[in-house]
C-alpha cells in the first residue's frame, strides 16, 4: 500500500492544504516520463506466432454469421432450429418468442410479411393478431386457409413497441428468409406490404406502385412467380383500399388455377 493510500481523510486534507500553501498546482509521477517519445513496438503472442493484424481473429460479423448458418440448413425444420440458436439479431433478446412460420409447409403458395406484433410474439406464430384475422378472411375469399398456405415474415422477432424494424435488423434476418423461401420452394410467392416486397425484390417503388404486378423472384436456381399486395395491417387503417387488395387476390386465384 502506498503512503497516500494509508492516510486518513483528515490527514489527506491536511496534506492537500500544505501542497496548496507551498504553491503546488499540478500532479506529477514519481518517475519522469518522456511523453514525446514514440510508443514502444507492441509485442504480443499473435506477433510472436507470426500473425499480423489482418490475420488476427476478428469479432464475428452477425450478417456473415447469418449467411453461413442459413446455408447449413437442408430442411425447414433444420432452418428453424438453426435460427432458434442464432444470437446475431438483438431483437431476440427483447422478444418473448421467435415467429418462424405458420400454415402448411407443403402448400403451393407462400405469404411473406414484415415482422411479428404483440399477439404474434406471445404465440410464436406470424399473423395471429387483428391483421392475421383479416389475412384469414382474405385467404378464405379465394378458397384458401392455413392448411393450404404457408406464412412467414422477413423479421422473426417482434421489435419493441411494434416499431418498424431497422435496416440492420432486416438485413441480419434476410439470409434466413431467403433460405426459407428456397427450401419451401413455393409455386407462388405473395409479399404482404411494402417492407417485404421492396426488401426481397430489391425495389425502391412504393407498395401502391408495386402491388398487383407479377414479378420473378430468384430462389437459388429457381424463378418463382411473385406478387405484392397491401399488408392486412394497412388495410385495417385504410379500409377503402381493400378494393385494391381484392383485385390482387383475384389475380392470385387465377395464378393458382393456372389461368393467369
Amino acid at each position: 500500500m502506498s503512503e497516500a493510500q494509508s492516510l486518513t481523510r483528515e490527514e489527506a486534507y491536511a496534506l492537500l492544504a500544505w501542497y496548496r500553501e507551498a504553491g503546488v498546482d499540478e500532479a506529477v509521477e514519481a518517475a519522469p516520463r518522456d511523453r514525446l517519445a514514440p510508443p514502444p513496438a507492441p509485442s504480443t503472442a499473435l506477433e510472436a506466432a507470426g500473425i499480423g493484424p489482418s490475420d488476427a481473429p476478428q469479432a464475428s460479423d452477425p450478417l456473415l454469421l447469418a449467411r453461413e448458418q442459413a446455408r447449413l440448413a437442408t430442411t425447414l425444420e433444420e432452418l428453424r432450429n438453426i435460427l432458434a440458436g442464432f444470437e446475431g439479431c438483438p431483437l431476440k433478446y427483447t422478444a418473448k418468442n421467435m415467429c418462424f412460420a405458420d400454415g402448411n409447409a407443403e402448400a403451393r403458395i407462400m405469404f411473406v410479411g414484415e415482422a411479428p406484433g404483440a399477439e404474434e410474439d406471445l404465440q410464436g406464430k406470424p399473423f395471429v393478431g387483428r391483421a392475421g384475422r383479416l389475412l384469414d378472411r382474405m385467404l378464405a375469399s379465394i378458397g384458401l386457409d392455413r392448411t393450404s398456405a404457408y406464412i412467414a415474415n422477413i423479421v422473426y422477432w417482434r421489435p419493441p413497441g411494434n416499431r418498424t424494424p431497422t435496416p440492420q435488423e432486416i438485413q441480419v434476418c434476410k439470409p434466413f428468409i431467403e433460405r426459407q423461401i428456397e427450401l419451401k420452394a413455393p409455386e407462388i410467392l405473395v409479399f404482404l406490404g411494402g417492407a417485404s416486397a421492396k426488401e426481397m425484390m430489391q425495389r425502391s417503388d412504393g407498395i401502391l406502385k408495386m402491388r398487383g404486378r407479377w414479378m420473378e423472384y430468384r430462389a437459388g436456381d429457381r424463378a418463382i412467380p411473385a406478387i405484392a399486395t397491401l399488408h392486412p395491417a394497412y388495410l385495417l387503417r385504410q379500409p377503402a383500399q381493400k378494393r385494391l387488395a381484392w383485385r390482387d387476390l383475384l389475380s392470385i386465384r387465377k395464378a393458382l388455377e393456372g389461368t393467369r
